[in-house]
This record gives structure tokens, C-alpha cells and sequence, in this order.
């Protein structure tokens, strides 16, 4: 029962998302086998980001972000933007580019927002259960609905752009670059806000956080008035 208890942080925050957005896609879902399999390729994600990270060491370039909020705002603004940013969402992008693209019922526009957002859950998954020695349940709870949140709007990017490509035909590796460096700039933003100034780094980062999701309901309303119409 302890244990259950530990994870419903976690669980809870996963079931609701993951809920969310099976009812968004609910004229043409997607099976429920792939989505099991996009959360857990995000959640193998962490792995690379790990990796990279590492890779960053050994040639280094890694840095403690916490030290460069005290010691330097200017390196830190750096390593979020060409560091952070790129990592995080290049370790959600490669299964997307690599398994999901491949699925024969990727047949939407929309199906690149559903399946970046499942990478995204479950890359988030695994981070929350990461910060849960270190939080209260309160935080642990609230950590656990907003960190998806993050993730799933950037991944949202780079999942409409590739989307469009890929069912229109078009070369997908000018659009990948471009829509993962989009993506990985505005993590990164996110990312030297909260970690510059964490105690009043809220408003703004609320403020950039819903400003993507209401772009980002628009898109699905648009992509979905479109599909119902093509049917």
C-alpha cells in the first residue's frame, strides 16, 4: 500500500493526460497498443538525454544550471538554449522519427500531436519519479500534472511540423531541423526562466506555458474540423 501510495504522483497525473488526449483524438483514435508503446519509447527518452549529457562531460560541456543561475545568467542563458532545450527534445524526437512515423496508422495531421504528447508523458513520467525524494506529495502532485504539460507542448511542435511533411510528402529533414530548433529554443527558454529565479520565475513561465496550450487547442480544434470534413 506504501508503494502504491508513492506512485499515485505519478499514476494519477499519467491517467488523466493520457485520457485527455484519447478523447481529443476520439473520432479517429489511435490503437491503443501504439499509444502504450509512444509513452514507453518516451519514457526510454530519459535514457538518451542521460547519454547525451554524458556526452556533454566528456567533452566539457556539461554544467551545473543551478551554479550558472548563481554565478553567471549569461552562461546560463547559453547552456538552456544550446544545451537543455536541445538535449531533452532531440532524446523525445528520435523514437518519434524512428518508430512512430512508421505506424500505418499515422494517417492524420493530428496523430503528430497525439504521439508527440504520449513521448512527452511518459518522458515526463520518468522525470517526476526521478524528483520524488526530493518533493513533498503536494509538490509531488502538482509536479506531476504541470511537468507533462512542458513537454507535451514542445513536443507539439516538432509532432504538427513532421506530421505535415510526412503525410504531404515532403522532405522531412529541412522540417525537422527547423521544427526541432524552434522546440528546443523554447524549452530552453522555459528552462533559464524556472532555473534563473525559481521563487518568481511562476508568472512568466505560466505565461509562456499557456500561451503554447491555447495555441496549441486551436491547432487541434482546426486539425480536427479538417479530418471531420475530409470524412
Amino acid at each position: 500500500m506504501h508503494q502504491l501510495l508513492l506512485i499515485l504522483p505519478i499514476a494519477v497525473p499519467v491517467l488523466f493526460w493520457a485520457g485527455y488526449h484519447y478523447y481529443k483524438d476520439r473520432d479517429l483514435p489511435e490503437p491503443v497498443a501504439n499509444l502504450l508503446l509512444t509513452f514507453a519509447l518516451g519514457m526510454l527518452g530519459v535514457g538518451v538525454s542521460m547519454a547525451l549529457y554524458e556526452g556533454l562531460g566528456l567533452i566539457g560541456l556539461r554544467f551545473d544550471a543551478g551554479a550558472l543561475a548563481d554565478d553567471s545568467p549569461a552562461g546560463l542563458f547559453a547552456y538552456a538554449l544550446l544545451a537543455v532545450g536541445p538535449v531533452e527534445e532531440i532524446s523525445k524526437l528520435l523514437p518519434f522519427l524512428l518508430v512512430v512515423l512508421r505506424f500505418k496508422e499515422f494517417d492524420e495531421p493530428l496523430d503528430g500531436i497525439i504521439y508527440a504528447s504520449f513521448i512527452g508523458l511518459g518522458y515526463a513520467a520518468v522525470e517526476n519519479w526521478q524528483y520524488l525524494d526530493y518533493l513533498t506529495p503536494t509538490e509531488a502532485l502538482a509536479r506531476g500534472f504541470a511537468s507533462p504539460v512542458v513537454h507535451i507542448v514542445f513536443a507539439s511542435i516538432w509532432g504538427h511540423w513532421i506530421a505535415q511533411a510526412h503525410l504531404s510528402g515532403r522532405s522531412l529533414i529541412k522540417t525537422t531541423i527547423a521544427a526541432l530548433g524552434v522546440a528546443a529554443a523554447l524549452h530552453g527558454l522555459y528552462d533559464f526562466v524556472v532555473i534563473l529565479n525559481p521563487r518568481n520565475a511562476l508568472p512568466i513561465a505560466a505565461l509562456i506555458i499557456v500561451g503554447m496550450w491555447l495555441w496549441r487547442l486551436k491547432l487541434m480544434r482546426t486539425l480536427q474540423e479538417d479530418a471531420s470534413q475530409e470524412r
